[in-house]
């Protein structure tokens, strides 16, 4: 059996550990077993299920400027005492150099980078990002990516000009987001939506979702259809701040955060409609989620056109405001949720497809075909 190091910051429901997940659920757990190192000493959401499959989960502090030095150390002794690591996948974005170059030179024989974002814009840690970034080619032997925009952040117009760089999809389980109108009644009982019309959005509650602008838009289609409703799947730092904003505009009661949820695919049933506004994103699962579950989906025009499986999705430039948001989306006609079933493996998004060449890569070191 080889076992595969994953290197993350945590193991919560976010878009990244989301992936990592459905790739290990259809691995074949005889040949391929997934172990995990994170950066955060509290519980994630996907370890009880991940020590179920047979993985082990080791912690380590976290790379913050300050512990660059301890970090290098702490994980240089971690491979001395792990020699059974062969394969490192590092999903740590620019973060990879660090580890990656470390066992580099410890003789690693296959390190794995993972790009799951796109480029993020100008901020105050942009310095830091850049630094390791332009660092980072020398160390992988391998360079992976959800999107060719993500392949571009991370590793430049050249890896990707010359094929250096294998995109891994975000590929999911079709069957279990097939839509079901008895899921969707229940759903709808159970979260007292009656016949409302129901806004959705799923992710971490950071500033990178833009979820205070997600509900301006509410707000914009709330006056034109007053039987609205917003449901947000997520956790995260921003949770009070825009529990605040909601409540500012009066929407205290029709905005509904959920908090981390198991069964996703329950919800999606419950939406009328997707929304993702994301200041940037990678290639982001729960819009493929959300196409799957035959939902009309609105994304900001910063997100990958590949994303678009079903070519339904309405790309909407955020300058516009929330008014333009809100009129397309009240606009928009309504359509069958069933989708085709072939749609993702079209796409190359089906789990148990894309699953099985990513074990084959691990088996044999052989490139991915698309």
């Amino acid at each position: 059996m080889e076992r595969v190091l994953n290197l993350i910051t945590s193991l919560d429901r976010g878009g990244a550990e989301t992936m990592i997940m459905n790739y290990y659920r259809h691995m074949d757990r005889s040949k391929v077993q997934f172990d995990f190192l994170v950066n955060r000493e509290q519980i994630g959401a996907y370890e009880d299920e991940i020590q179920s499959l047979g993985g082990r989960i080791y912690r380590m502090g976290p790379m913050y400027p300050g512990q660059f030095g301890k970090y290098k150390r702490d994980f240089r002794a971690f491979l001395h005492e792990h020699p059974e690591f062969r394969i490192i996948h590092s999903h740590l974005e620019e973060r990879s150099y660090f580890p990656l170059r470390i066992a580099k030179e410890e003789g690693i024989p296959v390190r794995i980078a993972h790009a799951h974002n796109a480029y993020r814009g100008f901020n105050a840690k942009t310095v830091f990002r850049d630094y390791f970034r332009l660092r980072l080619p020398s160390y992988p032997t391998h360079k992976f990516a959800c999107s060719k925009e993500a392949a571009l952040w991370l590793y430049g117009q050249d890896a990707v000009d010359h094929n250096k760089v294998t995109i891994i999809h975000n590929a999911i389980d079709a069957a279990r987001y097939s839509f079901s109108e008895t899921v969707r009644e229940s759903m709808r009982q159970q979260l007292n939506l009656k016949d409302a019309f129901v806004l959705g959005n799923i992710g971490r509650l950071v500033e990178q979702k833009n979820q205070a602008f997600l509900i301006d838009i509410f707000a914009a289609v709330k006056k034109r259809l007053t039987n609205s409703k917003l449901l947000i799947l997520g956790e995260g730092d921003l949770k009070q701040s825009l529990q605040k904003h909601a409540a500012e505009k009066g929407l205290a009661d029709d905005v509904i955060f959920t908090g981390s949820v198991p069964n996703v695919p329950d919800y999606l049933q419950a939406m009328d409609a997707f929304l993702l506004p994301s200041l940037f994103e990678g290639l982001p699962v729960s819009l493929i989620e959300a196409q799957t579950s035959g939902l009309p989906s609105f994304a900001s025009d910063t997100i990958t056109r590949s994303a678009d499986v079903s070519g339904q999705v309405d790309f909407l430039p955020l300058q516009k405001g929330a008014d333009f948001w809100a009129t397309r989306i009240l606009d928009h006609p309504t359509e069958s949720r069933h989708v085709p079933n072939d749609m993702l493996k079209r796409h190359h998004y089906d789990i148990t497809h894309e699953a099985a060449q990513l074990q084959h890569f691990y088996l044999h070191r052989r490139c991915i075909n698309g």
